[in-house]
């Protein structure tokens, strides 16, 4: 029997392996529908951490953007740059666009490329400080524009794109069709699906953003789709500032509901629940804390209106500087990411107005005279069941109570009771001048 050698044994297995990594090779695909803020970073970054990990041939990126914060724009660009796996960006499906940020991400990409019937571009910078937004002045407008022009141009001539073209659209907020965009070379394809575009990349080199020159074959590679984690989606909803604003609103509310009703527990804790999960979201948020104070004095209104009684005066100016206040809460260069005009009423007027009504309520409640218990029966009638001289009996709420008369009162008389002792009632005979409260009829 002839055997094998080893060397050939090997080599067989070598090959094997090489043959079974080729054909478990896949394009990790991502979809980003969405503003570019801090958890759109995380889930691109762990995407291309997690292809990195499979040794995927590509990540492929399909966006549709309006834009979004600059220091999140920078780290996914970071983060796309330093991949050892290419990155593809695609703006698609039609009628997508990658605005403001997105023309960033598009541009630091490996390939870039656009679907029919999109757009880019318009990415005039707005730069937020902080939390806060401040105004620049002409220089600092300058600096922040260079600034921005410059981290375009050096994505763009790194990746040999049109740097001129790119440039312009952050200092005129230029926007360019997908037909604009190939035949001014901002981007290397325009597809209508993915299929295409990978025929399209099929065997044409490109260089990276280290220099190096790679080619990819992906035509009838599988695409591995890569979603959001839980925690990710979860905290991508709280991002909307609609969301977040009316999360701090009912917060609001139910705290307001909990002082007004002590011990209550249930409105205090969905209050404070509510209220931390709000200032986790603004805090991710670039948040005008002036817009905290104008939502803090509408309540302080709320409340002056059920005390004073300015006929809905009061009211109508919580409600005025509540809705103010959930409009600038949220400072974004974009209007996607700030609290929309009609969510900013739908919240206010309601909340208004059912806060007025319970401070209103609870006041009344705190002003009237108790009519319960031993307490309740004070400056109401009965009648002497006993003669009163001074000391008897008499019937009123349908009980008898022991009794002592300011003045001695015959039997079957009716008496006002003016103090209750422990289980002892100070009465006076009823005058003639006084008429009777609830005169209670004896058994």
């Amino acid at each position: 029997m002839k055997s094998i050698p080893i060397s050939r044994i090997l080599l067989s297995l070598v090959a094997a392996i090489v043959l079974s990594s080729v054909s478990s090779a896949e394009v990790l695909k991502i979809v980003v529908n969405d503003t570019i803020q801090p958890i759109t970073e995380e889930y691109i970054s762990r995407a291309i951490d997690e292809a990195q990990r499979r040794s995927a041939q590509a990540v492929l990126i399909e966006i549709t953007t309006p834009g979004g914060l600059v220091e999140s724009t920078r780290h996914i660009i970071e983060k796309i740059t330093n991949s050892q796996v290419p990155v593809i960006v695609y703006v698609s499906p039609a009628g997508s666009r990658a605005g403001s940020a997105g023309i960033f991400i598009l541009e630091a990409a490996d390939v870039a490329a656009m679907a029919p019937g999109t757009n880019a571009g318009a990415a005039h910078p707005v730069l937020l400080f902080g939390p806060t937004q401040v105004k620049p002045d002409d220089e600092m407008k300058r600096k922040i524009e260079n600034d921005t022009a410059a981290l375009m141009r050096s994505v763009a001539s790194r990746r040999g794109r049109n740097v001129e073209v790119a440039e312009s659209a952050v200092l005129e907020s230029k926007s360019f069709t997908e037909q604009e965009a190939l035949s001014q070379h901002l981007i290397d394809y325009v597809a209508s699906s993915e299929d295409d575009l990978f025929r399209q990349i099929d065997s044409k080199s490109f260089k990276r953003f280290n220099g190096q020159e790679v080619t990819l074959k992906l035509s009838g590679q599988p695409i591995a789709p890569f979603g959001m984690t839980l925690k990710e989606q979860i905290l991508d909803y709280l991002m909307d500032p609609n969301i977040a604003f009316i999360l701090l609103a009912i917060g609001a509310l139910a705290l307001y509901a909990e002082f007004n009703h002590p011990g209550a527990v249930v409105p205090g804790t969905v209050g404070v629940v509510f209220i931390l999960i709000a200032a986790f979201a603004l805090n991710l948020l670039p948040t005008r804390y002036a817009a905290l104070g104008l939502i803090l004095a509408a309540f302080a209104l709320f409340a002056a209106e059920a005390k004073f009684a300015s006929h809905g005066v009061l009211t109508v100016g919580g409600i005025a500087l509540l809705t103010l206040g959930g409009l600038l809460l949220v400072d974004s260069p974009i209007p996607e990411m700030r609290v929309h005009l009609l969510t900013a009423l739908a919240v206010s007027i309601p909340l208004g107005l059912i806060t007025a009504f319970l401070m209103s309520i609870a006041l009344k409640a705190r002003r009237n005279k108790m009519v319960s218990g031993a307490q309740g029966i004070i400056g109401e009638t009965g009648i002497a069941q006993t003669a009163l001289a001074p000391r008897g009996k008499i019937f009123i709420h349908g009980e008898l109570w022991d009794a002592v008369s300011s003045a001695d009162v015959p039997a079957g008389e009716s008496v006002v009771v003016r103090r209750i002792d422990g289980l002892l009632l100070q009465v006076e005979p009823l005058t003639a001048r006084e008429p009777a409260r609830g005169p209670a009829i004896p058994a």
